[in-house]
């Protein structure tokens, strides 16, 4: 494959193929020579725009986080509600919601192995935290304002809901069935609810579990 007038182009199927590549075979299984061969584009092409395999899943692990990150922001100035707390419940209901959608448009056979591959699972977790805990943290503090919320540490707060709720609580890395998922939400609902931030519902609870069986995760 000759070198693209349109950079932009080359880089989306860059991207398109070594996800694919990484959910099918494992990230640690593909090489950088598998990439090529599937694109059929020379060393120089890709190493142009990417210098390493590592280089190109945090691209991946980027663009799924700044789309979360759009949505989360979007959410948050459409959604009105009494006091921040019950925003935030809401915000993260529809969340869900956009999330299962997004999980339900894919092959599923491909979206299970994206949830169980280590450095796939290791590079979001790392993302998210990094860069959605910062944005919830800012609800949080919204809370803190009205009074709806009970905390000094909406940042650190922030951070553990996402290291919870992106890893602990997903029942295809530790192989739990329904009721042991549901018993660690309800867990993590009364841990959140102790540390002042009491923002997870029993409807929140209801999707999560219907979302995890409709897909036979659980």
């Amino acid at each position: 494959m000759a070198r693209s007038k349109h950079p932009e182009r080359t880089i989306e199927q860059i991207l398109t193929i070594s996800e694919k590549l990484f959910i099918e075979r494992g990230y640690e299984k593909t090489t950088m020579q598998d990439i090529l061969n599937e694109l059929k584009m020379s060393k120089g092409a890709i190493y142009h725009h990417f210098k390493s395999k590592e280089e190109i899943l945090q691209t991946i692990i980027d663009k799924k986080v700044s789309r979360e990150k759009t949505l989360l922001h979007d959410l948050a100035a459409r959604t009105h509600a009494e006091n921040a707390r019950d925003k935030i419940s809401q915000i993260l209901s529809e969340f869900l919601v956009n999330e299962a959608d997004a999980f339900n448009s894919a092959p599923k056979s491909l979206m299970l192995s994206t949830i169980k591959d280590p450095n796939i699972v290791v590079a979001s977790l790392q993302t998210s935290v990094l860069d959605m805990a910062p944005t919830l943290s800012k609800l949080f503090a919204e809370g803190v304002e009205d009074g709806s919320i009970k905390t000094d540490y909406p940042l650190e707060y922030a951070e553990i809901f996402m290291l919870l709720f992106g890893t602990w609580i997903k029942p295809t890395l530790f192989n739990r069935d329904k009721q042991q998922t549901q018993q660690r939400l309800q867990a993590l609902k009364q841990l959140m609810a102790l540390l002042g931030i009491d923002i997870i519902s029993e409807t929140m609870i209801e999707k999560v579990l219907a979302f995890y069986q409709e897909n036979e995760l659980v």
